[in-house]
């Protein structure tokens, strides 16, 4: 039954029901996080033979006969580039490998165009600079953009990705410097851009001369299931419409391998990657090298993370099915929130009442889980109409995943409840 057809009577019954069943959650003092995206122990687990390609017995040379524990190839070991440049589907030169993190790289060119521009004045000359930002989308992409007091502007997620009719109108504004986007399995919908938002988009035609995608590809190779989404190529796309400079694609290992030991890189046309080699020979003298060596002697090619990944995907399939099973059971046919099942990622997105979002979360933070803050998936931490909850399966374990699962689901109901009677 809806609760938007329950008598006030009925819907208040109900509320002393929740509230009863929520009070025993409370008195258990339950420690649970799903707050962010985070692999677990056990998918980490799968990741250690990587750490016994190197060792002291170890060749340490590169394919080119550079040897990695010295400085030298500033823009990445061969191998490690040839390993992307078939996942990306980029040309080797294409490719420049840093650190292990993609977070890093992206806030790095954004303040490198600050300061210096992107082929053009440094943006910190040229007045009031903005994005255009997919919501719900990526927190931590807010965040870099609001470090650096580049205005925010939302661009609704529709089912195949980003407004296109609202973006085409958008960057008519020669203010509008760029646009940040995860373009497989966003964050936090799980929702793949369709062929022709990416033609659109390779297509656009920007009042800048220096507007930057900043496409974020974090997920290109986590599918979760064998009818996997593909995503269509963006270069390839930008190459027909003579936009490639458009184009900074991001991506790493980070939740291949270590979130925190993994590998970065970044793909660009031979202009911007030319610029960025420049930059970064007075930033630094390289990055791990044995760390690029080690991962590719373990993954070796795209097979080899097909295979990687099919044994992650073993271990993420069941947390998905839980949450998505218990908000079906717990949720579904009640009217009071909507949710998407996605193919790959890391994240469901949870849509509730209006006004109710900020409500649920703290119900669950009081009793012991803790989510993303309600508003993290919109710029500056405001979701317009507080509804969207992103939900991260990945790190808890399966006993504790199942409790927290129907603790939200009960928060999420309660809210819903008050929000009625409140009407």
């Amino acid at each position: 039954m809806k609760f938007q057809n329950m008598t006030k009577n009925e819907l208040n019954e109900t509320l002393s029901s929740l509230k009863r069943e929520y009070e025993e959650y409370v008195s258990k003092n339950l420690k649970l996080d799903m707050s962010r995206g985070k692999p677990g122990a056990t998918q980490l687990n799968l990741s250690m033979s990587i750490l016994n390609e190197v060792n002291a017995d170890s060749e340490m040379k590169a394919s080119d006969g550079t040897d990695c524990r010295n400085y030298g190839l500033l823009d990445g070991i061969p191998e490690f580039k040839a390993l992307y440049s078939e996942l990306l589907g980029v040309d080797p030169q294409n490719i420049i490998v840093f650190g292990n993190s993609s977070l890093n790289v992206m806030f790095d060119y954004i303040s490198q165009c600050m300061t210096h521009g992107a082929g053009s004045t440094p943006w910190l000359l040229q007045g009031k600079i903005k994005f255009a930002c997919p919501v719900p989308g990526y927190d931590r992409h807010f965040s870099i953009l609001e470090y650096f007091g580049i205005e925010m502007i939302n661009i609704p997620m529709l089912e195949d990705g980003p407004d296109m009719d609202l973006m085409e109108e958008v960057v008519k504004d020669s203010g509008v410097k760029g646009f940040f986007c995860v373009p497989k399995y966003s964050n936090p919908e799980g929702k793949t851009f369709s062929d022709d938002v990416v033609r659109r988009i390779a297509a656009l035609k920007p009042a800048a001369n220096d507007f930057r995608i900043l496409w974020d590809n974090a997920y290109s190779e986590h599918d979760l299931y064998d009818n996997s989404d593909e995503l269509l190529n963006v270069f390839e796309e930008c190459k027909k419409c003579g936009s490639e400079d458009m184009i900074i694609e991001i991506a790493s290992t980070s939740k291949i391998s270590f979130p925190g030991a993994g590998v970065a890189v970044l793909a660009a046309s031979s202009k911007n990657i030319e610029t960025i080699k420049k930059r970064m020979f007075v930033q630094t003298i390289g990055y791990d090298k044995l760390n690029q060596l080690r991962h590719t002697r373990y993954l070796k090619n795209k097979a080899g993370v097909k295979v990687h990944m099919q044994e992650l995907a073993a271990v993420l399939r069941p947390k998905f099915k839980i949450v998505l099973d218990t908000l079906e059971e717990q949720l579904g046919g009640t009217g009071l929130a909507e949710w998407l099942k996605p193919n790959g990622g890391y994240f469901i997105s949870l849509d509730v009442l209006d006004g109710c979002a900020k409500r649920a979360v703290e119900l669950c933070k009081q009793a012991g889980v803790i989510l993303t803050p309600a508003g993290a998936t919109f710029p500056y931490g405001k979701d317009p109409r507080d509804r969207n909850i992103r939900i991260a399966p990945t790190f808890p374990p399966v006993e504790e995943l199942k409790i927290a699962a129907v603790l939200l689901c009960l928060c999420v109901k309660i809210a819903g409840v008050e929000k009625l009677l409140s009407e």
